[in-house]
């Protein structure tokens, strides 16, 4: 039998700290979603079909130090991949390259991990 105290009972500070996934296993991805695609645009068609596939959405994330909540995927006529972004009334498209990951990330992030290697390479 446990005495009652008046202590706190003590609790684990464990931080969801997922490792994100390996390089060799973002090298697989990028060949995964690049396999039957000729220069640079198919490229970015097949880690839009990924992308499309595995990020599952809606999911928040704060910009510029406000919530949103990211609605969809869509990709632009320059052949740039964005998210649609929601705040109340107001929509903004911003690159995924340059959307900021929530802690724990989305299911289906690491594709985003996928393509920003494949990006800063190609």
């Amino acid at each position: 039998m446990f005495a009652a105290t008046n202590k706190p009972m003590m609790t684990s500070k464990r931080k969801d700290r997922r490792k994100g996934p390996s390089d060799a296993r973002i090298n697989q991805m990028i060949e995964e979603a690049i396999i039957d695609a000729y220069g640079e645009s198919e490229q970015t068609a097949g880690f839009f079909t990924m992308l499309e596939d595995r990020l599952k959405l809606p999911f928040k994330t704060a910009v510029l130090g406000v919530e949103v909540t990211v609605e969809q995927l869509d990709m632009t006529d320059d052949e740039q991949i964005v998210v649609v972004c929601l705040r109340g009334k107001s929509r903004q498209r911003i690159p995924i390259l340059d959307l900021p990951l929530p802690a724990p990330s989305p299911e289906g992030s690491e594709w985003i991990v996928a393509f920003r290697r494949w990006a800063c390479v190609k």
